[in-house]
């Protein structure tokens, strides 16, 4: 709280919706003593303990999902300082602990077809509840300030900008989550205010700077920390062709991915995965890719691979009991991630596990086309030549400034299919040759 206190107008009313025990609100009451505390929170037990720290707090049993926060905060003396910590959990955390306290949408981000079926439909529970109070608090004069994760407030500042919330960034703070909370999370405290909205969030190193070393801005939708390179490589943004795609996703890597195996090579790739792609290692096993297309019956196999398909037979019980809604209504023994585009001899690759802007050119090994798993990222190729030069264009000077420029590597998943075809291959390419011919004396 004293990190923002002089930041901020005086508050008077102080609103935590999920209070816990009070330790927020009481370290708000101690920097704003005049100010009317109240909160909410589920747990009844936690409600006591902060009763009895807060005896001059208006608290009340309630759940967050199906409490009308516009009547609350609009009804509140303004103006408001809303705060707290917010569960940190995501959508498909919850639903792996059984839990029925969410928000009731399974799409936050509205994806479409596989990406809504998949993990791109996950979305931070802090993230939505936040969204939720800016649009409760409408014009209602409020400052909000919660710790939550880097990501979350990244993803918030995108979502208000494109949905036009009328907010304006205070400040992000980096805080040393291992140190304080013993979490291997990317945190921060994010604070905005409710008012006419701007584009630039200052961001801090710690709770004690003086000054912010950096400045988040939402330029054409995408959140750039750099906005200088961003609008010097802007001209290279567009959609790459081809298309960057993902590996194989089987979710039963040991039945499908094998060091020795006896089965026939029809359906057997060199596999490599992200670790193996990071540290430049060969393959180490086979994939074994039972189909060609999405949707591809696998019932030829009895005749074209039948000791494949008796080894899917006898592993068919473990491969129908996958998870994953996208199995459903699919052929036996189905895969994703296969097209054309997953047996291309040549490709570039890079691994979206580890936070490093490397890429690799992969060559055919004995004859067969490399194959990835579902954590890595491939250009294919039927053409040698297309592949290497390619593979020169990604590692260029330029193309880094591209991607540095955009990629938070704070994130889980800094590297992603969405950020490498933002980058038009074709336009690095040119601008790579124009400039090597500008480089050029009249005499060479």
């Amino acid at each position: 709280m004293r990190t923002l206190a002089s930041r901020l107008p005086r508050p008077a009313t102080i609103v935590e919706p999920t209070c816990g025990t009070g330790t927020f609100l009481a370290a708000a009451a101690a920097v704003h003593p005049r100010a009317a505390l109240r909160g909410h929170d589920l747990n009844p037990d936690h409600l006591k303990i902060a009763a009895a720290q807060l005896p001059y707090a208006e608290l009340h049993a309630t759940d967050f999902f199906t409490t009308d926060w516009s009547a609350i905060l609009r009804a509140a003396k303004p103006p408001l300082l809303v705060l707290g910590n917010l569960p940190w959990v995501t959508s498909a955390g919850l639903g792996k602990l059984d839990s029925t306290n969410h928000p009731h949408k399974s799409n936050a981000a509205g994806l479409r077809g596989l990406d809504a079926r998949t993990g791109r439909s996950n979305f931070d529970i802090s993230e939505w509840m936040l969204e939720q109070l800016i649009i409760s608090l409408g014009d209602t004069p409020a400052t909000l300030a919660f710790l939550c994760k880097t990501s979350v407030a990244h993803k918030l500042l995108v979502h208000c900008h494109h949905h036009h919330l009328p907010v304006a960034p205070i400040g992000l703070w980096h805080i040393d989550a291992a140190t304080h909370f013993g979490a291997s999370v990317d945190a921060a405290l994010f604070a905005c205010q409710i008012s006419a909205p701007t584009n630039l969030c200052p961001v801090y190193p710690d709770l004690t700077a003086a000054a912010p070393t950096a400045h988040l801005a939402v330029v054409d939708g995408h959140l750039v920390h750099d906005l200088a390179t961003y609008q010097s490589t802007r001209h290279l943004a567009g959609t790459c062709a081809p298309a960057w795609r993902s590996g194989v996703k089987h979710d039963c890597a040991e039945i499908f991915e094998l060091e020795r195996p006896s089965l026939e090579p029809t359906c057997l790739y060199p596999l490599l995965k992200s670790s193996d792609l990071a540290n430049l290692r060969a393959p180490r096993r086979q994939l074994l890719v039972p189909q060609r297309r999405l949707g591809e019956d696998t019932t030829h196999l009895k005749i074209d691979a039948p000791r494949t398909h008796a080894y899917l037979e006898l592993h068919a019980a473990r491969l129908a009991a996958r998870k994953s809604s996208i199995y459903r209504n699919q052929p036996r023994f189905a895969v994703f991630g296969v097209g054309d585009y997953t047996f291309a001899p040549y490709k570039v690759a890079i691994s979206g596990l580890y936070k490093r802007l490397e890429f690799a050119l992969i060559k055919p090994v004995d004859g067969r086309p490399v194959v990835f798993d579902d954590t890595c990222y491939f250009l294919p190729f039927t053409d040698e030549s297309a592949a290497c030069q390619a593979h020169a264009a990604l590692r260029s000077p330029l193309a880094r400034a591209f991607f540095e420029s955009r990629i938070f590597w704070a994130a889980k998943r800094p590297i992603s299919a969405a950020l490498l075809n933002s980058l038009d291959l074709g336009a690095l390419q040119r601008a790579l040759a124009g400039s090597l011919h500008a480089d050029r004396s009249p005499l060479q």
